[in-house]
This record gives C-alpha cells, sequence and structure tokens, in this order.
C-alpha cells in the first residue's frame, strides 16, 4: 500500500519526477488502483456564472478586465439558467458541477445569496458541486456548506517563488488563507496549479509542496496545462508538451494517493492516447463540454467516443462527498471581516498587456460609430 502519511522532501519529489517515465507511470497506475477504481472517471461540468471583468492581473487569465482578449462579459447568471445547464450536463454523465465566477473575492451581499441559491438548486439535484469563487473567509465558506455544496476551489497555480511572476494583485498568503478558511468549514478542498507558464521543474515540485504544506491534502488537486490566450501577459508562451503533463499527475499521484487528480484545461491541445497515458497515470477526473469559462475543450461527442474506446465509464455521485455541517455561530461583521493584500510588485509582461489592453480598447471606441 502507498505511505499516505509520509512528508515528502522537495529532493524525493524531484528524484521521482526524473523517474524514466515508463517506468514513472507503472508506478503511479500501481498506488492509483491503490483508491481508485481506474476505469472510472469523474465527469464534471464547469460553469462560468460570471465572466470577465476581474479586477486581478494573473498573467494566465482572458478574464482578467486589464486585458484585450475579446471575450464576452457576463453580470452574473440567473440561478434558472445555471441549473437548466447543469441539468443538461447532468443527462451527459456529467455527476459534478463546478461553478465559476470572475471574482477577486466574495463579498456578502444580493450576489453572494443567488450563488447560494444556485448551489441549493444543484445540491438538490444529486450532483457533486464545487465553486471557484476568488477569496473567501470562514464565515462565508460556512454558509455554502450549509447551502449544499461540497468542494471549493481555490487553485496555488505554481511554487510560491514563481507565483510573483505571475500575480501582483492577490499574495500567495491570501491564497493559503483561503484554503485555511475552507478547510475550518465542512468544505473539502480542491487545489492544484497550472503548467506550461514558462516555470521551472522545481517551480513545479514547489506547487505540491505547497499543497504538502496544508493542514490536511486536498481533497481534489486539479492539474492545468496553459492554454495561451491572445491579449495575455503569456499569449507567447508554447504550449507545454503531453510528456510533462503525464509526469505531473503521476508525481502528483504519488505524493496524494488518496486524492482525486484532475485532468483539467489544455485537453484540445492533447491526443486521445495523451489523454490515455493521464487517465493510466492517475487522473480520475475531466470537464466536459466545449469550453472552460473561456477556452476551448473537447465536446461531449468527443468526450463519449474516447470513453468508448479506452473502456472508461463516468461515475455517480459519491454518496459520502458531505461532510458532518457544523452549526455556524453568530459573527459580527469585524470577524468576518479579511484583510486581502495587494501586493503591487511590477511584473513587465502583464505591465505590457494591460497597456496593450488599452489601447485595443481606445482603438474600438474611436472606431465605432457614434
Amino acid at each position: 500500500m502507498a505511505n499516505t502519511d509520509k512528508t515528502w522532501t522537495k529532493e524525493e519529489i524531484l528524484e521521482i519526477y526524473n523517474k524514466p517515465l515508463m517506468e514513472l507511470i507503472y508506478d503511479a497506475a500501481k498506488v492509483h488502483r491503490e483508491y481508485f477504481d481506474p476505469l472510472k472517471i469523474q465527469v464534471s461540468k464547469l460553469i462560468s456564472i460570471k465572466t470577465g471583468g476581474c479586477p486581478e492581473d494573473c498573467g494566465y487569465c482572458p478574464q482578467a478586465a486589464r486585458y484585450h482578449t475579446g471575450i464576452e462579459k457576463n453580470d452574473l447568471m440567473p440561478v434558472e439558467e445555471v441549473l437548466s445547464k447543469a441539468e443538461e450536463a447532468k443527462k451527459n454523465g456529467s455527476s459534478r458541477v463546478c461553478m465559476g465566477a470572475a471574482w477577486r473575492n466574495v463579498q456578502d451581499g444580493e450576489d453572494f445569496d443567488q450563488v447560494l441559491e444556485m448551489v441549493k438548486g444543484l445540491s438538490s439535484m444529486e450532483m457533486e458541486v464545487c465553486c471557484t469563487l476568488g477569496m473567501v473567509t470562514e464565515s462565508q465558506a460556512e454558509r455554502l456548506a450549509e447551502a449544499g455544496l461540497h468542494y471549493y476551489n481555490h487553485n496555488l497555480d505554481t511554487s510560491e517563488e514563481y507565483y510573483k511572476e505571475v500575480i501582483s494583485t492577490r499574495s500567495y498568503n491570501d491564497r493559503l488563507k483561503t484554503l485555511d478558511n475552507v478547510r475550518k468549514s465542512s468544505l473539502k478542498v480542491c487545489s492544484g496549479g497550472i503548467i506550461g507558464m514558462g516555470e521551472s521543474v522545481d517551480d513545479r515540485i514547489g506547487m505540491l509542496m505547497g499543497l504538502q504544506k496544508l493542514a490536511q491534502a486536498p481533497d481534489s488537486i486539479p492539474i492545468n496545462a496553459l492554454v495561451p490566450v491572445e491579449g495575455t501577459p503569456l499569449e507567447e508562451q508554447e504550449i507545454v508538451p503531453v510528456w510533462d503533463v503525464v509526469r505531473m499527475i503521476a508525481v502528483t499521484k504519488l505524493v496524494f494517493p488518496k486524492s482525486t487528480v484532475r485532468l483539467s484545461a489544455g485537453r484540445t491541445q492533447m491526443t486521445k492516447e495523451g489523454q490515455a497515458l493521464c487517465f493510466m497515470a492517475g487522473a480520475s477526473s475531466i470537464f466536459a463540454g466545449d469550453k472552460l469559462l473561456t477556452t476551448p475543450n473537447p465536446g461531449d461527442n468527443e468526450d463519449l467516443l474516447m470513453f468508448n474506446l479506452l473502456g472508461l465509464t463516468p461515475t455517480e455521485k459519491k454518496k459520502d462527498n458531505v461532510g458532518k455541517v457544523k452549526i455556524r455561530k453568530e459573527t459580527s461583521a469585524t470577524e468576518t471581516e479579511e484583510k486581502w493584500s495587494r501586493p503591487g510588485h511590477v511584473i513587465e509582461r502583464n505591465i505590457e498587456a494591460t497597456e496593450k489592453g488599452k489601447a485595443a480598447r481606445r482603438a474600438l471606441k474611436e472606431n465605432s460609430p457614434s
């Protein structure tokens, strides 16, 4: 059996990362089978409930308001529309819904109340429900849990060191604080990262080390391959090789054997054979549909064909996926308020992309009919 209580050193993780790929896949596949059915894949539906207009400067994200990426900005989606999309996804084999909103952090008020209604509706549909809404306080996490949420996603993205090369408007510690707030409630933690942003192998290992420092291992770890989007600071990054994705999934599975490793963004850049290796190496979840928030994704028909070829079947919603929701004590405004930081260091490529965005918007305004 895999040693799930082991605390890995950076050197130990690097050693397994550098194993011959076939050996690494074999080792990860053995561990994966100890805790998961290798022929069952959880199919998740990602719904962008509020698109664009985010004040952050994440270098990979087309939803940042400061960049000009051509995405259609939308206000918070009506509850009925979210439930309808989820119902359709369920008919197509999804057992999990993740709702994403382009917010810096959750703010109490009408919009958050609307999200809580969405959570209640989705939970009543017997689907596993996840949200990614930015930074949350402990009180907000508890309200989400009370509404029926199962998981909260907040990725570390990369190592603490390389993080400063990607984002300047939100600190790494704020991400850790959010995950701590989530864990203090009854919610399960979903946190992973993105590879292909120009980071080193040490940074990829550093991301896993960051996850290892949490009070408990994340229940869910998404591994994303960067999808470079025109207008973002990372628009010219080369597509990460599929072998790197397979290797990262295998290492993640060996370090966190009980966690669900999710093959997330970047699947349109992979062949079916590449995805098959990811599943063999320990990935047991994908996102369905033709779009992930704002970036392309294989459609349902493509995934059905792949599942049939590989002999895979979608998993059903787990019956024990919700912890006991504790009764939330009344808290004052001062107790729930978090001091989220704005580090504000300069990232040159983010500044350049921001200036290009301003120029593009000026040009559109000047050329639009009066």
